[in-house]
């Protein structure tokens, strides 16, 4: 999400808010992870406590079915971004190194085309996500990897051999 607020030049503020957008928009799921409550239990919650009505927006565009249309870029952004995020981190850590440094987007695109793997992945979404940006899928996949790679360690995705133990 950052990555794309930065390629978009979105100001310093705003780009703050997708990255915050981007991390909270399916802290809900698991709990209730049923379309007659995800993301609308989580908004309520977030609305609550008083988060703004663009990040709530762009939450709930994140779900087709939740009837509010993606219109801003961090709405666009957010659903380009969310099932395709789940697919690579998947297919970083089936690789032996489980290092995202080592994943490119033919590998990605091989894992799209298996059904069987990461099944719960929506490839759809991910297909018209980068449709709605208007950014070839190849792209929008190496991009999200690169972008990915640059914060690895933090996602876990920094390899088998930077987990271990030194001593």
């Amino acid at each position: 999400m950052r990555a794309y607020a930065k390629k978009y030049a979105v100001p310093e503020e705003e780009a703050e808010k997708f990255g915050i957008t981007g991390l909270l928009h399916d802290f809900d799921y698991e709990k209730y992870p049923t379309p007659e409550e995800h993301p609308f239990v989580g908004n309520k919650i977030m609305r609550e406590r008083g988060y703004p009505e663009d990040i709530l927006r762009a939450i709930l565009s994140h779900a087709d079915y939740s009837g509010v249309k993606r219109e801003s870029t961090m709405e666009k952004v957010l659903y380009a971004c969310d099932e395709l995020s789940g697919l690579i981190t998947a297919a970083t850590l089936v690789k032996p190194s489980k290092s995202i440094a080592d994943l490119d987007a033919s590998s990605v695109r091989r894992k799209m085309k298996d059904k069987a793997f990461a099944r719960s992945v929506n490839r759809d979404d991910i297909i018209n996500g980068a449709a709605d940006l208007g950014v070839n899928l190849d792209e929008h996949i190496t991009f999200c990897i690169e972008a990915m790679k640059g914060i690895a360690g933090e996602l876990g995705l920094a390899g088998a051999a930077a987990t271990m133990d030194p001593n």
